[in-house]
């Protein structure tokens, strides 16, 4: 049997879990040899497709948060070092630190 499932969660699936519950409340004897495997099935496909689906939208909410980050970090870099880091890349260059900048 699935876990607990949460209506709200699961809305697009609601009518397979319905469908289910409804036959498990009918004749224990039917549910044990397999009366309601189709309506199980058809609920553990709807289910893996909403999951999936949810996945994909967090997946892509995910790659989103992570872009405005690296854009912050890109405009924080740039405003301490200059465009394209040409400070950085002078500092490198002459084998000078952030710590030996500080110490000043």
């Amino acid at each position: 049997m699935h876990p607990q499932l949460e209506a709200q969660r699961f809305y697009s699936c609601a009518e397979f879990i319905d469908a289910l519950e409804r036959c498990h409340e009918k004749e224990f004897y039917k549910r044990m040899f397999g009366v309601c495997n189709n309506e199980k099935e058809a609920l553990t496909k709807c289910l893996k497709e909403t999951k999936r689906t949810l996945t994909i939208k967090s997946i892509e909410e995910s790659k989103a948060k992570r872009k405005v980050i690296e854009d912050k970090w890109k405009k924080s870099k740039e405003e301490e070092f200059g465009e394209d880091a040409i400070l950085k890349k002078i500092m490198e260059r002459h084998n000078i630190s952030m710590a030996d900048i500080d110490k000043d």
